[in-house]
């Protein structure tokens, strides 16, 4: 049941942060640009198949501009 929950989490993290990201105007490629990483591992991010480092979590806030908190208000 744990593995149901985690994913579930995962997808609700990625899709409120899309939502987030959407708000302030970013594509998933500025983005990545700013974190300097691949479009591929914001994708994964927000479809819920990668779980990013608290590190990241803390870069896409800064990038975006919001309370790392925001990113989990879902």
């Amino acid at each position: 049941m744990r593995k149901v929950e985690d994913n579930y989490f995962l997808k609700q993290f990625g899709q409120n942060l899309k939502t987030v990201r959407i708000s302030k105007g970013f594509t998933q490629e500025h983005l990545a640009d700013c974190l300097n990483v691949e479009i591929s591992q914001i994708s994964r991010i927000e479809r819920g198949v990668n779980c990013t480092s608290i590190i990241n979590l803390k870069k896409i806030a800064d990038s975006l501009k919001v309370d790392v908190g925001e990113l989990f208000n879902f």
